[in-house]
Formats: C-alpha cells, structure tokens, sequence
C-alpha cells in the first residue's frame, strides 16, 4: 500500500517521460492553457478511481487537496475542455503502458464484451446521445441503454486495445472492426492497439465459421471459439477448464472497470468526454498493473493499492 503523493507523483514521472519522448511538443497559438498536457493526463486518470464518487467528487478533491502538486488547477469546465482536447494522448498512453508491460509476448489474447449502461432503458426521451447510443441486450445487465465495449485482455489482465459501439451492435461486428483497425491502423481510432502474436481466444458470441474464415483471410487473424451444444465435435473437460480460467480473467478486468473505475457509472453529455474517460479508465487499469509489478504485489491488487 503506497500514499496518495507516492502514487501520483509516480503516474506523472512516467505520464510525463511519456509525453517528452513520444508526443509532439504542446504548440498553441494562444494563451497558455491552465495545466500542461502531462498534468491533464495525470489528473483524468488519477480521477478514476471509485474513492471519488464522480467527475464532481473527484475535481472536488483536486481544488482541496492537489493544489500543492497542481497549483494552476483551473475551473473544472476548463479542465473537461482540456481533457477532451487531449483525448488521443490519453489513448496512445495506454498503448504505452501495453509496450512498457511487454503485454503482447504472450501465447494468445482472449476478445469479450461486456454493455456499458450510461442511463435508464426505461426513461422516455433521446438522452444526451442520441444515434450514438441505443439499447441493446447484456447478459450482466438485462436492458440497458449504452453503448457495447470490446476488449483484449493478456493472460495477466493487462488491456492491449479496446473499441466500443452503439449497445446494439453485434460481438461479430464488433471483432471485424476491431480486427481491421488492428491490421490496418487508423491514426484517429488507435485504441485497437497492435495485432496479437498468437490467437484470439472467444466466447460463442462470436461462433460462426463464415466469420471466422474471413477474419483469417483478411486479416490474418485466428480464432479460438467454444463448440455449440449440439456440436458433433464437443470440447473435452480439460479445454472447458481451460476457457474458464480465461473467462474468470476477463470478467474480472471487466469487474474492475465496472466497479473500481466507475464505468457503471458513467452518465456523459457528449462523445468526446466519454472517450476521453474510458481511455483514462483503461490507462489507470494498467498503470496499476505494472505499479503492483514495480512493488513486488500481486499484478489485479488494486483495492488495497493506495492507502486513502
């Protein structure tokens, strides 16, 4: 268990180094902003964490307790400008910490999703999000109305890429996109991260040979998906076993968004800032991976990680 000032002097050195040596230098043709880049990183993933209650808990805590380390902390609606605007430093800071844990070097990769509920199904209206999020089906949450997040998960828990659509939207739909932005990188949507040395291993959501073959074809991709019930070629007990134990995994990384992170509990107004969260989500999700590995402490020993 480390102090708050331990934890985030510690995620600004390696936010900072980060920034200094992979990022272009800050230009900006106007006033100085109120909090360097690095400052903006370091705080959106700090105020992840559930201790906070929400964005307004968090920004509450910062103007009461964090001036001494952050003494230019401007408004919190300058902030949330500033933190939608670095958005896509955010993301590559993820890829980041997937290259610093060498999260990659591993036998195989598993793919799930999971819904992220961001109001009511049941409230009348459009919601803030209208045409972007819709109401689709999670075996976690019944109906909700959200969006659907992809993730691919290391055998450790480590997050190497993420993707997210409409609540609705098919795992099989899901994969393709993901799939294709791995082998075909976009600069505005790198949060795919880097193709898998080995397989992808799935649950049935995303069954179909069809589809299985055209990923390969296409992207070269391979897939290790459970036989259906009626299959004529059933999974021995020990292949079960095996795919439990990868499942229990994902669940738990999925856990630890949902619950140590807040994402349950996201209720945004516009795209760009739930963006910018879910990649702070996920970038403080790993930094406390490779923290616990720098301490010596189990790899998903988040909980008792900071002594509050």
């Amino acid at each position: 268990m480390v102090d708050v000032d331990t934890f985030l002097t510690t995620l600004y050195v390696l936010i900072d180094d980060f920034c200094k040596a992979s990022l272009p230098a800050e230009a900006s043709p106007g006033p100085h902003a109120a909090l360097s880049r690095s400052e903006v990183l370091t705080l959106a993933i700090f105020g992840q964490w559930q201790e906070f209650g929400s964005e307004r808990g968090f920004y509450r805590y910062a103007q009461r307790h964090l001036r001494t380390a952050f003494p230019s902390l401007p408004a919190r609606s300058q902030f949330n400008r500033q933190l939608r605007q670095h958005q896509p430093a955010l993301v590559l800071c993820v890829l980041h910490l997937v290259q610093l844990l060498a999260a990659q070097q591993c036998p195989y990769e598993a793919l799930d999703s999971s819904g992220i509920p961001i109001r009511d199904a049941k409230r009348r209206g459009l919601g803030w999000l209208p045409g972007l999020a819709n109401i689709g089906w999670s075996n976690r949450l019944g109906w909700y109305e959200g969006f659907h997040l992809l993730l691919a998960v290391s055998p450790v828990g480590v997050i190497t890429g993420f993707g997210f659509g409409a609540a609705s939207t098919k795992d099989q739909l899901l994969a393709d996109t993901f799939f294709a932005l791995r082998r075909f990188p976009q600069p505005q949507w790198c949060g795919a991260g880097a193709p898998a040395q080995g397989p992808y291993v799935v649950d049935k959501g995303f069954a179909g040979a069809a589809d299985h073959t055209a990923w390969a074809q296409q992207y070269g991709v391979r897939v290790i998906c459970p036989p259906k019930r009626n299959s004529t070629r059933p999974w021995s007990k020990r292949l079960r076993r095996w795919l439990a134990g990868i499942r229990q995994m994902v669940e738990t990384v999925y856990d630890k968004l949902s619950h140590t992170f807040r994402l349950d509990r996201e209720r945004p107004h516009a795209l760009g800032g739930f963006q910018a969260r879910l990649a702070a989500k996920i970038a403080l999700h790993n930094f406390c991976i490779w923290f616990n590995e720098q301490l010596g402490r189990p790899r998903l020993a988040f909980t008792d990680l900071v002594d509050w």
